[in-house]
């Protein structure tokens, strides 16, 4: 009888152990980020629809913010293989960051103070400026001011437009569109007769969706400083991702993913303003 207990002790004991061994499993998960068999993950928001800046093709990824974003995140000691991509349209950029989605931004967001009263910059890694697209043969938009009465694409939640209609041209008429795509579909179309927004974003637009259609017209007038949104408050964070973009302007590699984002476009980035300098300083916040 003894014995016999022993044994049903033993077995109960052997039984115990195992279910703690699974519980300790069960509850250990990744030390960071996401637990889907890799360990630490990143979640870095990037546009989608702007060729030679945020592109998604397929499954693959490319532009200069998309290799801005993978240079960033190999400093903060994440491999490519460990980045999340996530859209971030303009008007969700500020939400994205806000709820925890992602952990960057890293989308043509141009530094602003409304935009800095509710999240935080790193940056800028770029100055780009704004313009206009046109068809090629359009003679009679010449510039900003020239835009009166006629028809303006822009993107919802974007700052270019309502510059355009503030600024220059009250009367023209303002269609907003969830991407930029799709304000050159309708510029192709003759919907509308201009698009509005960075220069280098047009310039890309005009090479991988004009064929030749479709000119920028070269008369800059704004400077939009590109920044890398960071939840407000972490300041740590920012200080981090600014030493990144400092080294990827000194070693060489902010140069190359210029020079690879725009070939074939003609586009030169301001000289003025590019490779940008005084990298987290206060002033580069625009007050629009």
């Amino acid at each position: 009888m003894m014995k016999r207990m022993g044994k049903v002790m033993k077995a109960i004991a052997a039984v115990a152990t195992v279910a703690t061994m699974a519980s300790m499993a069960a509850c250990g998960g990744s030390s960071s980020g996401s637990s889907d068999g890799g360990g630490k993950k990143i979640t870095i928001g990037i546009k989608f629809d702007q060729p030679g800046l945020g592109f998604k093709q397929g499954s693959s990824y490319s532009g200069f913010d998309v290799d801005v974003a993978t240079y960033v995140a190999k400093k903060l000691g994440y491999s490519a293989n460990q980045i999340v991509w996530k859209e971030a349209p303009s008007k969700q950029r500020e939400s994205l960051l806000q709820n925890g989605t992602v952990d960057l931004v890293v989308a043509t967001y141009t530094m602003n103070k409304s935009r800095a009263d509710v999240v935080d910059f790193a940056g800028p890694y770029f100055v780009a400026a704004q313009d206009i697209l046109v068809r090629a043969n359009d003679k009679k938009i010449t510039g900003p001011k020239a835009l009166d009465g006629e028809k303006l694409c822009s993107v919802t939640g974007s700052t270019s437009a309502q510059h355009v209609k503030d600024d220059f041209s009250h009367n023209t008429q303002l269609m907003e569109q969830p991407g930029y795509a799709e304000c050159v579909t309708a510029l192709l179309s003759g919907t509308v007769d201009a698009v509005t927004t960075d220069d280098i974003i047009l310039a890309g637009l005009a090479a991988a969706k004009g064929n030749g259609q479709l000119k920028v017209l070269g008369t800059p007038f704004s400077e939009e400083p590109y920044g890398i949104g960071v939840k407000k408050g972490n300041t740590a964070m920012v200080k981090k991702v600014n030493a990144a973009i400092e080294d990827m302007i000194k070693d060489g590699s902010w140069k190359a993913a210029v020079e690879k984002a725009t070939k074939g476009t003609g586009y030169t980035p301001n000289a003025k303003f590019n490779p940008p300098t005084k990298i987290g300083d206060a002033s580069w916040i625009q007050d629009k």
